[in-house]
């Protein structure tokens, strides 16, 4: 397992000094590693966050958000691993596993365009143009995903996904989300647009390429988002990194002052 680096530290006033107490309960969120084979090896998608969100604002990030209560309908037509199965890797509910992945599936929709989803288990959607109304729509939350899947005839792809991490936010923030991290192998035929208003840019590059950028400063990165890339880095490919067999564990990561810096010590559950 990559160690982070001894550099990593969080931007002043990541931390609040005065932790809210009781802490918050985290919210679950998923959020989708779109993988690809480049010309110099595995490339990821990466969007940077518009500065001044209330969360992560001018961070690089995959894309991802909140489950929305509506993501766990049993009506979704589903075709790979049913919700059980993912909820022994992810260590909950069968109910909250099933809202995991319909929300990993939508986020990644809602933030890059790419759709996991297609007219039977046997296909993916090609284009996903037509459902650019839809697509803002969904954002809106005018109507839930399950709703948008059943109006388009279209199957979810829960085998297009791999169970990758599950990073929860630091005890002193007052926004807190426990996070699962999958994985994902670009479609065949689709593009990933990266548009959306929460951020201000969209690039695929290869890990090593957005740690670079890190280090020179031209990126910031949270702990969970570097630890990440460098697993990715690590694999290499697209088929590497989607036939690992990972060990999900819960990390929080402790946040400690050291001088004035924030650094970040990372604990499992």
């Amino acid at each position: 397992m990559p160690e982070l680096p001894d550099e990593m530290v969080l931007p002043e006033g990541f931390a609040p000094p005065d932790a809210p107490y009781p802490p918050v309960v985290p919210r679950d969120a998923a959020t989708v590693m779109l993988v690809r084979d480049g010309a110099t090896g595995l490339e990821v998608f990466l969007l940077r966050r518009v500065m001044g969100m209330a969360f992560a604002g001018g961070m690089t990030v995959f894309p991802g958000g909140g489950v929305d209560k509506r993501d766990a309908d049993t009506t979704i037509r589903w075709h790979g691993e049913p919700p059980s199965w993912w909820a022994a890797r992810f260590r909950c509910d069968e109910s909250l596993a099933r809202a995991l992945v319909c929300a990993a599936v939508r986020e990644t929709f809602e933030e890059s365009g790419v759709l996991l989803a297609g007219p039977d288990g046997a296909g993916v959607v090609s284009d996903t143009r037509p459902f650019h109304a839809a697509r803002q729509a969904l954002v809106d939350r005018e109507y839930s995903f399950a709703e948008f899947l059943a109006a388009n005839d279209l199957v979810l792809r829960a085998d297009l996904l791999r169970p990758w991490s599950n990073w929860v936010t630091p005890v002193p923030e007052p926004r807190r989300y426990d996070t699962r991290f999958f994985l994902a192998s670009m479609p065949t035929g689709q593009q990933a647009d990266g548009a959306t208003t929460e951020a201000e840019d969209a690039i695929w590059q290869t890990p090593a390429t957005a740690m670079s950028d890190w280090k020179t400063g031209s990126r910031a990165l949270l702990p969970p988002t570097w630890m990440t890339l460098a697993e990715l880095d690590e694999a290499g490919s697209v088929a590497a990194a989607v036939a690992a067999e990972r060990v999900i564990e819960k990390t929080t990561p402790e946040i400690i002052r050291d001088g004035d810096k924030l650094r970040v010590v990372l604990t499992k559950e």
